[in-house]
């Protein structure tokens, strides 16, 4: 997992493509979730991890998950940031 300072660093980072959005790629980045398969997947090694029961192979595949969660949630937070800056203005 993430430190908080890894996600200030990662969310700095990430400052100018959220500065670049237009309103509708903003939206999209909002609305973007994982498809059925992914999810799925997701829960299964959730679950085994919740049971300390994932593999070492598995564990790097679900901890693959969690840092592309982060950082799409990094993104839909700067989004959100930015729709509501521009119906501000």
């Amino acid at each position: 997992m993430p430190t908080e300072f890894e996600d200030n660093l990662l969310g700095t980072l990430l400052d100018p493509v959220a500065q670049s959005l237009n309103s509708k790629a903003a939206e999209m980045l909002i609305n973007l979730r994982a498809d059925e398969a992914a999810q799925q997947r997701i829960d299964v090694l959730a679950d085994k991890c919740n049971e300390d029961q994932l593999t070492a192979m598995e564990r790097s595949e679900y901890e693959a998950y969690v840092s592309a969660a982060n950082l799409i949630a990094i993104l839909q937070s700067k989004a959100c940031k930015a729709l509501a800056n521009n119906f501000a203005a």
